[in-house]
This record gives structure tokens, sequence and C-alpha cells, in this order.
């Protein structure tokens, strides 16, 4: 019996190592899983697309805040046009208002958006009118780019913004002309798409890449268990249905869009000249190079003096005296830094900052090493 109860006690302890180094594998395979992305956040699937709509209307019950119907001839006439079709006569030049204003409605029908459902549009002033606050939109027609009607609009605009002032002072915040109205506008026409019955489903990579493209292949027909999967270039990837989902396209995408694979990018820096920022990818490399930055600044500063004769002087004339003094700095303390070859964004980062130099010599300095063909990577100017 002793010998059974320590043989059972060196089984469950074996087991216990075992399951602890199973938790830990397990583990280790769900922190690295982490540092992947989604298929999801990556790419678009072919036929799951929005689309932009516009139209043209009229915002009425403005408090004074409309448009100026002697400047703004478009508000006067789309007024005008709307009475008449509602029986009234209103071609008089007498005609005066300042509660309507002119408007611009955009809204992004979302895809398989079902006839009778509703969405949000955006309204926006294109005449004088000072504010959209309170008012109320017409009845507007949702146009797309193929000219045909899909939604139409209207409601009351909620504006976040407003405008206050008189005669001394103004204040204002956000933007009174621009509104929105949730749920505003009625789908009125559907864009038919197939997607169960798809043989194949075209990936389109947000952003191309070889590698990228290749691994989501890779993860797909590993996920199918066969060649389903093959990039075409370097921003699409082509997927045959297999025959486990012929006909539930949408189970398939489901399931390969939470598969997780590793982006690559390609080495980067992209430079936004008029604010200064500077953006570097991780794997922007730098060649052995020297760089020493410096600036000859002239600085003249004007301090004249006046000079008279002394008091109860017989000759002599106040004049002004010109006294001007000049100063040079060439910015003697500067330092030569080199950079060694294979350095990491690290490096380079406190490399530039050794110079003590701020973010528009660092763009000049970059594309210095650009030219001289040691920094490994492309610039993108913004």
């Amino acid at each position: 019996m002793p010998d059974q109860q320590a043989r059972t006690l060196r089984t469950a302890r074996k087991l216990l190592a075992s399951a602890l180094v199973l938790g830990f594998c397990v583990f280790g395979d769900l922190s690295g899983a982490t540092a992947q992305t989604r298929i999801k956040d990556i790419v678009d699937f072919e036929g799951v697309r929005e689309n932009m709509l516009i139209g043209y209307g009229l915002v009425v019950g403005l408090n004074g805040t409309g448009d100026t119907l002697t400047t703004s001839i478009f508000t006067r006439e789309s007024l005008v046009g709307m009475l008449e079709r509602l029986g009234v006569n209103a071609r008089d030049d007498a005609l005066r208002t300042d509660n309507v204003a002119a408007v611009m409605v955009t809204a992004t029908l979302p895809p398989f958006s079902q006839q009778g459902t509703r969405m949000d549009v955006s309204i926006s002033a294109i005449g004088d009118s000072e504010s959209l606050l309170g008012g109320t939109l017409l009845v507007t027609p949702l146009v797309g780019a193929d000219g045909e009607v899909y939604a139409v609009g209207q409601g009351p605009i909620a504006v976040g913004g407003f405008s206050a002032g008189g005669d001394g002072a103004t204040i204002s915040r956000g933007v009174p002309t621009n509104g929105r109205i949730a749920s505003g506008a009625i789908i009125e026409r559907e864009i038919g798409y197939d997607l169960q019955g798809m043989d194949t489903v075209r990936i389109s990579l947000r952003n191309p890449d070889f590698t990228t493209a290749r691994r989501i292949a890779q993860a797909i027909n590993a996920f199918v268990g066969g060649p389903v999967a093959q990039p075409r270039d370097p921003a699409t990837v082509n997927l045959l249905v297999p025959d486990a989902y012929r006909g539930r396209a949408v189970a398939l995408i489901t399931d390969i869009e939470q598969l997780r694979v590793t982006p690559d990018m390609s080495a980067k820096v992209v430079v936004d000249e008029q604010t200064g920022i500077i953006v570097m990818g991780e794997n922007v490399r730098v060649s052995t190079v020297a760089i020493a930055q410096g600036n000859l600044t002239i600085r003249i500063t004007e301090t004249p003096q006046v000079s008279q004769p002394q008091p109860f002087a017989e000759t002599g004339e106040t004049v002004t005296v010109p006294r001007t003094q000049i100063e040079v700095d060439q910015d003697e303390d500067k330092r030569l830094t080199v950079l060694p070859q294979g350095v990491t964004l690290q490096e380079l980062v406190d490399g530039l900052n050794a110079l003590g130099i701020g973010p528009r010599d660092m763009i000049s300095i970059l594309q210095a090493i650009k030219a001289a063909g040691a920094l490994q990577a492309e610039i993108e100017l913004l």
C-alpha cells in the first residue's frame, strides 16, 4: 500500500507538471497572438462598401439668421420654385425673408441597407446664413454618383455651435452653419449584391504590401486546409469559396476576418513640412554618416541717440545720431555627430536629438541624409 500511494503521488506530480508546461505554452501563444492583427482590421471584402449621397435643400424656421435673398440668388429661386409647386405665387420683387437658408445635405449609405431603414445626414450652409440653429430641413432627395435617388431626408437640425455678439464683442463656439439630423433620411432604393452566391471573394488590402498579402493567403489556406487563397498583387488576395462554405459566403468571411496575421511595412519617413511633424517607421535604417548642423544668425539692433547743444548755447542744433549694433552667431557650440551603420530608430532619434535641433531642421537633415544615399527608407512629403 505505501508503494502504491507513492507511485500515485509521483504520477499526480507528473500530471501537474505537464499541465503547468501546457498552460505556459498556451499562454505564451496567446501573448504572441495579441501582437498580431486581425485580417478584419487591415482588409476590405468585395461588395462590402459604403456609397456617398448628396442633395440640395432648404432649411426653414431660422430666427433671422438665414440667407439674404438679395445676394443669395439660388436661395431666392429655390424658395420661389418650392412655393409655386405648393400653389403659392411668390414671383414678387418685394419678397423678403431671412428665415430660410440653402444647404447641402450629405450622407453615407451603409452597405446592404434595406429599403425603409433610416440613416444620419449632415447639413452645411452654402449661402451667407449666420446659423442653422432651430431650423428644419424640408424634403430633400439624396442622389448617388449615378444620379438616382437613394434616400430622402427631412427633419429638425441639431447644431452643436453658436454665435452671439454685439457692438463691442462677439463670442462663438463650434461652427453654427453645420448641423446633423440623427436618422434624418429614409432609404428608398437598395443596392443589390448577391454575397451568398459568390464563387470567389476578392480581398483588398488597405495598405498594399507583398509580404502582408502572402501572409494573409497563408493564414487562410492553413485555416481552410487547402490552397484556396492566392495573392494576385500587393493589394489583392483572391479567395475561392470552398465546398464546405458553398452558398455560405457570410460564414466564410466571418471565420476569415478573425484570423490573425503580422502586417509588414516598408521603411518610410513621413514628413509634414507645414506643421513640422515627422513620423518614422521602425524599419528605418541609416548607413554610416556624419552630421553637423549649424545656422548663421546675424542680429542687427538699431538704438538711435539724440544729440543736442548745451543749455543756453548760441550755436548748434538737436540731431539724431544713429547707433547700430551687429551680432553674429555662427553656432560654434554645435558638434559633429556620427551615426554608425545600421542604427535603429531609437539610436537615430537619439543621435539627432544630441544635435539640439528642432523638428524643422530635422526635416532638412533627413532629406540631406537621403540625398547622400545613407537613409535606407522612403521619404514621403504630405
